[in-house]
């Protein structure tokens, strides 16, 4: 028998866990400090960055022969920028495989539970919090007069 086919569930647990990861990067950074160019102490612990690698190639291990290949160098790029503490670097490519994989389900590619559509919904979001300019410093900024 064969190795077991890696399924879109297989995949959004691997992504749940990298922006959990994200999520606990970020709240250690200060809200002032640019968070496209970190400085070299602000990086993730070697730790954060372990688990998010070994959860990276967990993937890629097991995504090699599936239809989500071609999103494992997404991955990749992502966890590079993580490990250089370069988070929006980090949050790029992952909302690009959320788009690919809506992109794919779409294009009836891939079969996706309303569950699994939730948690991209929840990703996404979690992902766009985390961006810099989410949330305006001044009440009522954006707003006009």
């Amino acid at each position: 028998m064969g190795p077991k086919a890696f399924t879109s569930s297989e995949l959004l647990e691997v992504i749940g866990s990298l922006v959990s990861a994200l999520r606990t990067y970020a709240a250690k950074l200060p809200a002032v400090v640019s968070l496209s160019a970190m400085p070299v102490g602000l990086k993730p612990s070697p730790e954060a960055v372990t688990a998010y690698e070994q959860t990276v190639y967990r993937c890629r291990s097991q995504g090699a022969g599936s239809p989500f290949r071609g999103l494992m160098d997404l991955l990749i790029e992502s966890l590079e920028a993580f490990e250089g503490g370069r988070l929006l670097g980090a949050i790029q490519p992952l909302l690009m495989v959320l788009d690919r994989l809506e992109a794919m389900q779409r294009g009836k590619e891939l079969v996706m539970s309303a569950a699994e559509e939730q948690r991209i919904k929840e990703y996404r979001a979690s992902l766009n919090k985390i961006l810099p300019g989410n949330q305006p410093e001044l009440e009522g900024a954006g707003k006009g007069l």
